[in-house]
């Protein structure tokens, strides 16, 4: 059955008391020494026990420099508190009325506490009114023309857009009139190629036309109406 744990409390009784200080004692000095020996650390370890009885451990070094050491660094910090302490002192009134004349400003260019002012302190306040009134308005006008300027760059994005659409919808049309009729294009195509359309006049049939019909006996010649029908067609 394994240890349970030990509350962290004193123990009360001397004896048991004795015991675990004499263990936990022995554990602290072994991790000590590993800690120093794996990390290359320089360690120093100081214990009174309940009697007054003194325990010590150091590394190589001796216990007198690790505490020569301790004290010179406990001192330069101790004497970087007490100038950074010094300094805040002597900065805190300055910061204090800082913040005060700001805020006397903020009250001044909000038209409060002005019963105390004279003619030329007026005149002053004005002038500083003025100048970021000016700083506010350019910086307004900037933005609009930046504003402008995006839209209108982003209109003529959508013009060429419509332009671009109007286009493909212009070359769709004409591919859906070229399907839907291809038989009569076809047609009006061969009577326009045709040698006895070609042949043609509208005075009367051409000597090619009375050829034709003395050598096949039959009539080719299209009617003029038929002629300015297929002409219009075409």
């Amino acid at each position: 059955m394994g240890r349970g744990r030990v509350e962290m409390k004193r123990i009360e009784n001397k004896i048991s008391r004795q015991v675990t200080f004499s263990k936990r004692r022995s554990g602290l000095l072994k991790k000590t020494n590993e800690i120093s020996v794996l990390c290359d650390a320089d360690v120093a370890l100081i214990v009174f026990s309940s009697n007054g009885k003194l325990f010590e451990y150091s590394t190589q070094s001796s216990m007198e420099n690790i505490l020569e050491r301790y004290e010179s660094y406990s001192s330069a910090e101790r004497n970087l508190n007490t100038t950074y302490k010094e300094n805040w002192t002597l900065e805190y009134p300055k910061l204090m009325a800082r913040v005060e004349l700001l805020q006397r400003n903020i009250r001044h260019f909000m038209g409060e506490d002005l019963d105390a002012f004279n003619l030329r302190e007026f005149q002053g306040l004005e002038q500083q009114l003025d100048t970021a009134l000016k700083r506010v308005r350019s910086r307004k006008n900037q933005l609009m023309h930046e504003s402008i300027s995006q839209l209108q760059k982003k209109e003529k994005e959508l013009q060429e857009r419509n332009n671009l659409i109007s286009k493909k919808l212009k070359e769709n049309e004409k591919k859906q009139i070229v399907q839907t009729n291809p038989g009569q294009r076809s047609t009006m195509t061969f009577l326009l190629q045709s040698p006895s359309v070609t042949n043609l006049t509208i005075g009367g049939p051409s000597q090619a036309t009375d050829e034709s019909q003395n050598r096949h006996g039959y009539n080719t010649l299209m009617p003029p109406w038929m002629f300015h029908h297929v002409h219009n067609k075409g």
